[in-house]
């Protein structure tokens, strides 16, 4: 006779035995081999001295096009968001009140904006734009934070030389002991 309890106890150990089962089978037909060729590129890190670029180019006026279509659902038209995590104009990091973070008032480097564009936005389809198309992102959003002028060609030299309101906000410990 079955009480309550082994009831229990016999369910729990059916359902741990087939959540077993049916990992052995997915990790056995899981995924296909990766090769070097597919590898190419996919690790690269675009850093603040101009290493991990791609080639490309484009401008503010080419990147409002591009944002219109691809960012304003989570971005706003002018920037403005639709939550404080998509706001990416504006703030001040120096306010008596909590510190709005965007792009023109907390990133230190061009590079970072880049390299997060061109690695997850957008949000419903990453690493789908163009280098070209990330540089003309990355233009039009520098732009709306009055940090360079419509007509400024980026590319892998110019965006280095992009001066960002918040570079010497931050205090690099990862070398420190």
């Amino acid at each position: 006779m079955f009480t309550l309890k082994k009831l229990l106890t016999t369910s729990a150990v059916s359902v741990s035995l087939v959540i077993a089962l049916s990992a052995a089978v997915q990790a056995q037909s899981l995924g296909t081999p990766v090769n070097e060729s597919q590898l190419q590129g996919f690790d690269l890190i675009a850093q603040p001295d101009g290493s991990g670029y791609p080639a490309g180019s484009g401008t503010a006026i080419q990147g409002k096009a591009i944002f219109e279509r691809r960012c304003v659902a989570c971005h706003g038209m002018t920037g403005e968001g639709t939550s404080a995590n998509t706001r990416l104009v504006g703030g001040d990091m120096q306010s008596e009140e909590r510190p709005i973070r965007t792009v023109g008032s907390y990133w230190p480097h061009a590079s970072t904006l880049f390299d997060y564009v061109q690695r997850a936005m957008p949000a419903d389809a990453p690493k789908s734009l163009t280098s070209d198309e990330v540089y003309q992102v990355i233009a039009y959003v520098l732009h709306l934070n009055g940090i360079i002028e419509d007509s400024l060609v980026l590319n892998k030299d110019s965006l280095m030389q992009v001066e960002m309101p918040n570079k010497d906000g931050f205090i690099d410990s990862s070398q420190a002991l």
